[in-house]
């Protein structure tokens, strides 16, 4: 059993490879569309065309883009994802100093989705076509409905302005102040496990009807098997791999949703990065925390396949 998951985790890394290659293709592909030229940016408003051809060629973005993205790859497969063109600061360290933030608001998030997601769908789904399930239904279809900059700013007017309970702005260091970060991620966390929270008690409910309405189901009920062990042995199971899919797709949205909730806390994460690079058209920051946040959903991916062939012994022979 042991050699037939590690064979398993081995395939799924191999085949998770030409994934993350079309992903630096894309990247980089989607980049050079973006309009205007960097080296123009970099030597202002009154550079002469000699001095900005001299930037291009020192950064050499006068060579074929295939030649680029050559260079680009070889260096990120070390770990190098090249300069700031404004700062000239290595951009995978500001990555990494700004990276915790971000995944500590989204961590946080995805948390409380589950907690609160995962009972409102076992209720709506065992009170199904009652008061109760509309109003979970409902309340659900108004959680993803929401957008997440409004909520952010009506969170912080009544949290954080009225009752003082959280801090208006800012992030901890998760490292240094464990607490301290929690509490500042509280309201962001918050703003953004709205939807998820909608999200998974939705499809969990869906999910739990049909397994409760199933032949299997019945017959258990019909050999005098309590209905909570039928719903928490049975049911629940029965509904995980459904359960794991929406909770990897929620992560994955909530990981490209911390740009706008970051912006509305003045949080200084991975996301107000790449949209301050990308106004500056500081092209290798935004290349470069693109890929990385790429790769975090990818080996996201990757754990869910692997909850999965834990759950069902079948996916690992498919």
């Amino acid at each position: 059993m042991q050699n037939q998951f590690l064979r398993f985790l081995l395939w799924r890394m191999v085949q998770f490879l030409p994934v993350v290659a079309m992903a630096t293709l894309t990247i980089f592909s989607l980049i050079q569309l973006v309009p205007g030229d960097p080296a123009a940016t970099i030597a202002g408003e009154y550079a002469t065309a000699e001095n900005i051809e001299a930037i291009r060629h020192s950064l050499g973005l006068d060579r074929p883009l295939w030649e680029q993205y050559g260079i680009w790859l070889w260096n990120a497969a070390q770990g190098d994802l090249s300069n700031s063109l404004l700062s000239g600061l290595p951009v995978m360290d500001e990555v990494l100093r700004r990276l915790p933030s971000t995944l500590t608001i989204a961590v946080l998030a995805l948390c409380i989705a589950v907690i609160v997601g995962v009972p409102l769908g076992v209720l709506a789904a065992t009170r199904a076509d009652t008061m109760l399930d509309r109003l979970v239904t409902g309340i659900a279809s108004l959680g993803v409905a929401v957008p997440n900059f409004w909520l952010g700013m009506i969170l912080v007017s009544i949290f954080a302005l009225g009752f003082g309970w959280f801090p208006t702005t800012g992030a901890r260091p998760i490292s240094e102040d464990f607490w301290g970060a929690l509490h500042h991620a509280a309201l962001p966390a918050a703003t953004l496990a709205t939807g998820g929270i909608a999200e998974i008690a939705r499809q969990l409910r869906s999910s739990l009807i049909e397994v409760l309405q199933s032949q299997y189901v019945r017959t258990l009920r019909a050999k005098g098997l309590p209905n909570y062990l039928i719903l928490w042995k049975h049911g629940l199971r029965n509904a995980a791999l459904t359960l794991l899919t929406v909770i990897g797709l929620v992560f994955n949205h909530m990981l490209g949703a911390t740009v706008a909730t970051e912006a509305v806390f003045a949080i200084s994460g991975t996301g107000s990065m790449i949209v301050n690079a990308a106004i500056n058209k500081d092209f290798p920051v935004v290349q470069g925390a693109v890929f990385v946040l790429v790769l975090i959903v990818i080996v996201m991916n990757l754990i869910i396949d692997l909850f999965y062939s834990l759950l069902d012994p079948r996916v690992k022979k498919g």
